[in-house]
């Protein structure tokens, strides 16, 4: 955190005065918002795609997957009318797939019973599957100018350090910040400079992800700093501790005349995590135990750190890898590296893939995977 030079202790409590606040806020960030690519559009199908990205995953992580999908899937019907395992292959990177599949399923009811049209009000979004209380709010505001609160893990921070509270966590802590986000909301367009809700949100979204940061954040630079009662981080729930667990997985690769194949795994489509999705066959510790692995990495889901090794055979008469792989003969797929891109490959999977330099990342024809020989 930046050093305030002449700051003691927090300032006596005084309540926000919402226009000062706004006046500021938009000021700002007029001046210093980041030029993303969902920003600026009045396409409400391109706000939703974005919003439902942007849930629990990194910007720069949405930015790299946004064009490409809404390339594969300009509009909502063509959404609507692509298959599950295209709309899988689209987002295969992005983790969380359980929003890939109902923002699918979204889509075809939006077709099916509303003639195509998203809805309009924070109350109608909210019974599309896969849309809660935050996205909702997010597209309502941006897309349609209503004036509702979005209240993420950014603005949460935001309002805690503002109003000098820590962070608990429970049903009155969440309700006191929605009504604090409530109150600073325009009621209306301003100065007939667009949407101001929109604004709004969207700014105090910004504020958090760039200037009121977890860790040192800039107060300095906080066009707000002189309304807050923190100045500074604020208490906080201490974070869950994170869990180390190994991995191991098989790289293996065939040549079929000038074809490269690579061999995966299919997830059973009956499992919580990653059902249908594509990955490289996982071996047990015991089968890897005297080798050396060909890449060492970590990834991280959730809690829990990953802490992954790959293992190739030793050569063409090494099958004792092969045979330690403990998934059903059924479930095992060769696949043309040149079309793995469209693949729904599992983060990991994509990920390894591309760190060895089998996966073509340019988009491709959806690959036909053939039962393993």
């Amino acid at each position: 955190m930046e050093k305030l030079e002449g700051w003691a202790s927090p300032q006596p409590a005084t309540e926000l005065e919402p226009a000062l606040f706004r006046r500021k806020l938009m000021s700002w960030y007029r001046s210093h918002a980041r030029a993303l690519p969902w920003r600026g559009t009045s396409d409400p199908y391109r706000i939703w795609v974005s919003e439902v990205m942007l849930q629990q995953t990194r910007v720069a992580a949405v930015i790299e997957h946004y064009e490409g999908f809404l390339r594969r899937f300009p509009t909502i019907l063509a959404l609507a009318l692509a298959g599950e395992h295209d709309v899988l292959a689209a987002w295969s990177g992005l983790g969380y797939y359980r929003r890939a599949r109902l923002l699918h399923k979204a889509a075809q009811f939006i077709v099916k019973e509303r003639r195509g049209v998203l809805p309009r009000t924070a109350a109608e979004l909210r019974t599309l599957p896969g849309i809660g209380e935050y996205t909702c709010a997010a597209i309502a505001s941006i897309a349609f100018g209503e004036s509702v609160a979005v209240v993420d893990g950014n603005v949460e921070r935001v309002l805690l350090r503002l109003t000098g509270r820590a962070a608990s966590g429970t049903a009155a802590s969440r309700s006191f910040l929605q009504q604090q986000a409530g109150a600073l909301v325009p009621r209306r367009r301003l100065d007939g400079r667009g949407n101001a809700a929109g604004d709004h949100n969207q700014a105090m979204m910004e504020l958090g992800a760039t200037i009121c940061l977890p860790r040192a954040p800039l107060c300095l630079h906080c066009p707000v700093f002189a309304m807050c009662r923190t100045r500074g981080e604020h208490i906080a729930t201490p974070r869950t501790v994170q869990r180390s667990r190994p991995a191991a997985y098989l790289l293996s690769l065939r040549k079929r005349g000038t074809v490269t194949e690579v061999l995966l795994e299919k997830r059973a489509e009956d499992l919580s995590l990653m059902p249908g999705m594509y990955e490289l066959p996982p071996l047990s510790q015991d089968a890897v135990e005297s080798r050396e692995p060909i890449l060492r990495l970590r990834h991280a889901i959730t809690n829990t750190n990953y802490y992954v090794q790959i293992y190739a055979p030793r050569g063409p008469r090494d099958r004792a890898l092969r045979r330690a792989v403990p998934a059903a003969r059924e479930d095992l797929r060769w696949v043309r590296t040149g079309r793995l891109s469209s693949l729904p490959l599992t983060g990991l999977a994509r990920k390894v893939l591309r760190r060895l330099d089998v996966m073509d990342v340019s988009p491709v024809r959806m690959p036909e995977p053939e039962e393993i020989e």
